[in-house]
């Protein structure tokens, strides 16, 4: 019995290892894809454990989530022949697992090259015809929306989707840059002076329409209170000729005593007239 026990124990690995190597498992967040000899077998692996034949089939695993690419800054030429640095990104993943390894073998270094040089193209042809600034302010994302559309368009046949592709930072090359941004500036300028100018054109005219309201207003208001001033004179000049028509004597009076309350108001005012003046014909009369 102890004799045995060696090439039962022998048997049992060897049962192990061909059963490890024939046994593999894919997880959610992967491809897989069989091959033997070369050949593809098999791409529809669903999440879990699967078997294959060893020695002659060989599983290979690819990632199946978002992946980024970092692309490093390209030098595009606009359409006034001006060079910019465009920094970028690409969010992309396998579409089909299949054609991807039947063009890179797999390779995503290889996926990545081809992605770049496609990418580099799209970017070409959006900028050439586009001038430096649609493509700084105006119109970049119109340009991603292509160049992602483009890209995704071309990458599909490789197996690979493009998800999005973002521009980071677009910059001029240092020996451009300066000449650029003295043109943009004075064109800023120009446009703040055309704006300046129409302001106090504007100004002008409303201060203008403002004034002439104003003439307006205080006309209407100055005839207004004429006619208010008149027709007050007028009333009372009827109370005043009304009230003499009543009581001549007394009004005669009453005027007097209000003339001479203003004369004498002050101590110090001399009056020169002669005691019978038609001014002092009150004085002197007895209350009769």
């Amino acid at each position: 019995m102890p004799g045995l026990r060696a090439p039962f124990a022998i048997l049992l690995l060897v049962a192990a290892a061909v059963a490890s190597m024939s046994m593999f498992v894919v997880n959610e967040r992967e491809y897989a894809i069989k091959l033997q000899l070369g050949k593809i077998v098999r791409s529809d692996y669903a999440p879990g454990l699967h078997f294959k034949i060893p020695l002659i089939e060989k599983v290979n695993k690819y990632d199946r989530r978002i992946l980024t690419f970092d692309g490093k800054p390209e030098q595009i030429l606009t359409g006034e022949k001006k060079n910019v640095v465009v920094d970028y990104f690409v969010k992309w993943r396998i579409r089909n697992v299949e054609d991807y390894y039947r063009t890179f073998g797999g390779r995503e270094f290889d996926a990545i090259s081809r992605m770049a040089q496609i990418v580099k193209s799209a970017l070409t042809a959006q900028l050439g015809d586009r001038t430096i600034r649609d493509v700084v302010s105006g119109e970049r994302r119109e340009i991603m929306e292509q160049v992602a559309a483009s890209t995704d368009a071309k990458l599909r046949q490789f197996g690979i989707e493009i998800v999005d592709f973002r521009i980071k930072q677009i910059e001029l090359p240092a020996n451009v840059a300066d000449s650029v941004y003295k043109r943009m500036r004075a064109e800023r300028e120009r446009i703040a002076k055309e704006h300046r100018a129409n302001g106090q054109k504007e100004a002008l005219i409303i201060r203008a329409r403002a004034d002439r309201k104003r003439v307006e207003i205080l006309a209407d208001a100055r005839r207004r209170a004429a006619e208010i001033r008149g027709a007050g004179d007028a009333i009372a000049t009827k109370i005043y000729a009304d009230a003499y028509g009543q009581d001549r004597d007394f009004f005669e009076f009453y005027r007097s005593i209000q003339a001479y309350r203003k004369s004498f108001a002050d101590r110090r005012d001399v009056l020169v007239l002669k005691p019978d003046s038609e001014f002092f014909r009150y004085f002197g009369r007895s209350g009769k």
